[in-house]
């Protein structure tokens, strides 16, 4: 396992990891302030919630279209673009008067330009570390992404306070442009991982192949549903503390952060395989007690607690990398980011219809219940898996594989 020291001498990692936290914080501010926004004007805790998760569901048409790109691109480039388009986009968020038809397809254009910068960004860092470095270097990227939700929530719930929404939108969208100008000179312009032009056939093609194996289809499935459902819970903060929304997703990040630096610095290799379905249910169950509606210093423990279960993630990419050629690991994980974050905001749909129909705090609750039935089904899967490829005897039709463990 490399150190931390090794690991930021590593040439263009810190300028990396600095674009991605101004986009990043960005991203948590400028959300948070939409939401707040769009709950103002409308009142709706389903319209609040989608316009601050909804959005990623674009992205799903994005994987389905344009996730080739994410191989076949040149990396600095596409990085640099999709911070340049989501600052002009948060910037026509900030317009008065705007109504909510049109946020939401300025939204929707974001989420499909979106669905490109996970796999990019994946494929990237796969390429700037060394193999022995993914796990950690990795589990820094998160941790930064934890730490930077935690300051962004804290520092946008602050601006909040003192701002208007649409001035915070504004300080969004100069973080992007941040963003952009650190990817542009901080990073070496790289050719693209694969030949060819990036298409429609291209993205199926690649995307069909890497769904055919089981062990990789149930650790996107692992890593997609449990997380979207969490998830969902999570965008209902602001309908369920409005006045406190921004400290329970700092707390959230907090967590998000423990969880990482744990798993990713102090859990060995052969640990590792084998907690990501404890850290999954470790994500969902500290939100069923949100059925008891606990006040706002409750909420936040359960919160932080819930959310060192993030870090599931970090075990099931290093499983997906694993199972996965290096010439298709911009998709590979494109696939990955894509699939959460439409994931993520099905359940930010769902949960915002269910907080309609009855209440925040048991939309909440059965978000949260949702989760635990998925991890412990996909478990129950991966050991039939597991057994099922042990068994003595050719399977006719299927190629031998490595099966999925948790």
């Amino acid at each position: 396992m490399r150190s931390y020291r090794t690991l930021f001498r590593t040439p263009e990692y810190t300028p990396f990891l600095l674009s991605f936290a101004a986009f990043a914080a960005a991203q948590t501010i400028g959300g948070l302030a939409l939401g707040t926004l769009v709950l103002r004007a409308t009142g709706s805790p389903f319209l609040s919630a989608v316009s601050m998760f909804g959005p990623q569901l674009a992205q799903l048409a994005g994987a389905t279209f344009l996730l080739s790109g994410a191989d076949r691109l040149p990396p600095r480039g596409i990085l640099s673009g999709i911070a340049l388009a989501f600052a002009a986009g948060t910037t026509v968020l900030a317009l008065p008067g705007l109504p909510v038809r049109a946020v939401f397809a300025v939204l929707l254009l974001q989420g499909l330009v979106a669905s490109l910068g996970g796999g990019v960004r994946g494929g990237l860092l796969n390429e700037i570390l060394t193999k022995d470095g993914y796990v950690l270097g990795r589990s820094v990227y998160n941790m930064l992404w934890g730490l930077t939700q935690t300051a962004g929530f804290a520092t946008g719930g602050t601006l909040l306070a003192l701002l208007s929404p649409r001035t915070c939108l504004l300080l969004a969208a100069g973080l992007y442009l941040l963003a952009a100008l650190v990817t542009r000179l901080g990073l070496t312009a790289r050719p693209p991982r694969s030949a060819g032009r990036p298409s429609v056939s291209a993205t199926w093609r690649t995307n069909a192949l890497l769904w055919s194996s089981r062990p990789r289809r149930l650790t996107y499935l692992g890593l997609w549903v449990p997380n979207g459902l969490v998830v969902g819970s999570d965008s209902l903060y602001v309908a369920y503390a409005p006045g406190a929304a921004g400290t329970l997703y700092a707390c959230g990040a907090l967590g998000m952060f423990v969880g990482d630096m744990a798993v990713g610095r102090l859990v060995p290799p052969s640990v590792r395989r084998r907690i990501a379905t404890p850290l999954r249910l470790l994500l969902a169950v500290p939100y069923l007690f949100f059925v008891l509606r606990p006040g706002v210093a409750l909420s936040a423990v359960a919160v932080t607690v819930a959310s060192v279960g993030f870090a599931a993630s970090l075990v099931l990419q290093e499983r997906l990398m694993s199972l996965t050629p290096d010439d298709l690991a911009g998709q590979a994980l494109g696939l990955h980011a894509t699939g959460m974050a439409a994931f993520q905001g099905v359940g930010a749909t769902l949960a915002g219809t269910l907080a309609q129909l009855t209440s925040p705090a048991t939309a909440v609750t059965l978000m949260a219940a949702g989760s635990v039935i998925t991890t412990l089904t996909l478990a129950v899967l991966g050991r039939c898996g597991k057994r099922r490829s042990a068994a003595p005897g050719p399977h006719p039709g299927a190629l031998p594989e490595p099966a999925a463990t948790d």
